[in-house]
């Protein structure tokens, strides 16, 4: 996969990976597009400028891996697959169909490109973990990404893991916090509140990064950040907008888990397409 380096470049591809979530969402008739949309521009920065892969090769063993932790947002995960060139686009259409590779959670043991089965919260990060501490012990140079949901860090065993990150030194690891401030439940900080949530990263040990997550200069640069730490995991902290470029969807908890019906995915597709042709 050639890297795109350019900002505009990587913005048109931002959405042209939210106009395959939404379609294939409303094909399925049921998905997560709040979830999936916070996440794309921080998404289309790692799979087209930030990691090494070979899409042709997707077991290489110094690749780098990504884990999707907040597996419900699967369509960003196989949006980008898809258009990493991972598999036919096509087959986006198939979302949550019987016999499909492309589950409601992503499985591993079906589609390549999925390095961990998630959508039990809470877990990605322990994997990362693993992963990372064995890249390190077996003196490899791949990194792992992780992408973390804000409403995720509810669960235990999160904190579980951010203390062994630091202890193993795990400067191989790099976890981003979709912050977009809304979970199924509604705001963060009236489910269960975790601010100042970049000071507690801070106490755990790690490098913490805090940027706009639709910029994609700043996402640029925290990773460039991340590839100069050493000796600590980086945490970057990504503020961002659930259902981020559909402006009905924008900051509404109840885009969460709902597909759109006809009308509002014209309008859906009207938007971002007026931006890809601006």
């Amino acid at each position: 996969m050639e890297k795109l380096k350019d900002i505009d470049q990587l913005t048109r591809k931002a959405e042209d990976i939210r106009y395959s979530i939404i379609d294939m969402i409303a094909e399925a008739g049921s998905g997560h597009p709040g979830g999936s949309l916070s996440g794309v521009d921080i998404g289309t920065v790692l799979y087209f400028n930030e990691m090494n892969y070979d899409s042709k090769n997707p077991y290489l063993e110094d690749r780098d891996r990504f884990i999707l932790s907040k597996g419900h947002a699967a369509p960003l995960l196989y949006a980008l697959l898809a258009h990493a060139g991972y598999f036919d686009r096509s087959e986006l259409k198939t979302l949550r169909k019987y016999k499909s590779r492309l589950q409601g959670h992503p499985a591993s043991y079906m589609l390549p490109g999925v390095e961990v089965s998630t959508g039990s919260l809470g877990q990605g990060l322990s994997i990362s973990c693993g992963i990372a501490l064995v890249g390190k012990l077996d003196k490899k140079d791949f990194r792992v990404y992780t992408l973390l949901g804000d409403g995720e860090l509810d669960e235990g065993q999160v904190w579980e893991a951010a203390m062994f990150a630091p202890h193993k030194k795990l400067d191989n690891l790099c976890t981003i916090v979709d912050r977009n401030r809304l979970q199924i439940d509604g705001d963060t900080e009236k489910v269960m509140a975790l601010e100042p949530l970049r000071a507690k990263w801070d106490a755990f040990g790690w490098h913490t990064i805090l940027i706009d997550g639709h910029n994609i200069s700043e996402i640029l640069n925290a990773f460039k950040e991340f590839n100069s730490v050493k000796n600590k995991p980086t945490m970057i902290l990504a503020q961002t907008v659930k259902g981020k470029g559909v402006s009905f969807m924008e900051n509404k908890a109840g885009w969460h888990g709902k597909a759109p019906n006809k009308d509002e995915l014209e309008q859906a597709l009207k938007e971002i397409k007026e931006r890809m042709d601006a």
